[in-house]
């Protein structure tokens, strides 16, 4: 009962939905962001779903007492969160909906666990945001050990430029101006710390392991994806789909709702 109260608090787990239903879909947030950034997908899945919500540790209301720097250095050690809520809830077969870094969690839970998921859903997700030969990440890495830089000089001025840069629709500046707000609400320490480990990871090797069926969703205009990873995955994840989406910028579930419910709602009638 203890460790049961420890794992709900750790991570702030919310159930809703249809708790009465066989079928169940875990959402798992991105960098800068928590559970709340769903608000917008998970009324179309409320009907007929259970739906799982939860904070990464260190984001939202996870108990940031549990963010052991060391220990959340490698995304394996979330993706061991992920599959401690899963067991908790006594999951299987469930479908898991990522974000980013948690499209990546949800990949590596399912590889540890195979029953856990029966479908996957990566929305930006990335196995590897550096370059590297012929591998097209996205970044170089004096770009990225600017970026860091620039979050330990300024932190306040660094999220201000980054929000705009990742959320785009430049002509809807309250989208950039809420993610404005979830970044500040982070711990700078926290959040450099969770930057660092997410754009140094490399997970490419896993996705010829997957088994899970995959929807892979792109945007288009992605800073910190471009689409040339999308299509990576793609030819790498036996049982995937990609679906380019009509959206800009690394959260289209906030500036496009509509198109990535569609897809997912589409991915799961087959």
């Amino acid at each position: 009962m203890i460790r049961s109260a420890s794992i709900h608090r750790r991570n702030n787990i919310r159930i809703e939905g249809n708790l009465e239903s066989s079928r169940t879909i875990v959402f798992g947030h991105g960098f800068g962001t928590d559970q709340r950034i769903w608000g917008k997908i998970t009324p179309a899945f409320t009907k007929d779903y259970r739906v799982i919500l939860y904070d990464n540790v260190g984001a939202g209301k996870s108990d940031l007492d549990s963010f052991i720097p060391e220990k959340y250095r490698s995304l394996d050690a979330y993706a061991d969160d992920l599959q401690e809520i899963c067991s908790e809830l006594q999951l299987s077969n469930a479908v898991f909906v990522g974000h980013s870094v948690s499209g990546m969690i949800g990949l590596i839970t399912g590889l540890n666990v195979p029953s856990l998921f029966s479908r996957i859903v990566l929305i930006g997700a990335s196995p590897r945001y550096l370059n590297d030969g012929s591998y097209v990440g996205g970044f170089h890495q004096a770009e990225l050990d600017s970026l860091y830089f620039q979050m330990r000089a300024n932190y306040v001025e660094w999220v201000s430029g980054f929000s705009k840069i990742a959320m785009r629709n430049s002509h809807n500046p309250d989208l950039s101006k809420q993610f404005e707000e979830s970044l500040l609400s982070l711990r700078p320490d926290i959040s450099l710390e969770v930057a660092q480990s997410i754009f140094q990871s490399d997970f490419r090797l896993i996705l010829k392991f997957i088994e899970s069926k995959v929807l892979i969703i792109q945007a288009q205009k992605d800073v910190a994806v471009p689409r040339e990873v999308a299509e990576y995955m793609h030819e790498r994840i036996k049982d995937s789909k990609l679906v380019v989406v009509n959206a800009e910028g690394h959260y289209p579930h906030v500036s496009a709702p509509e198109e990535i419910i569609s897809a997912i709602q589409g991915f799961l009638a087959v």
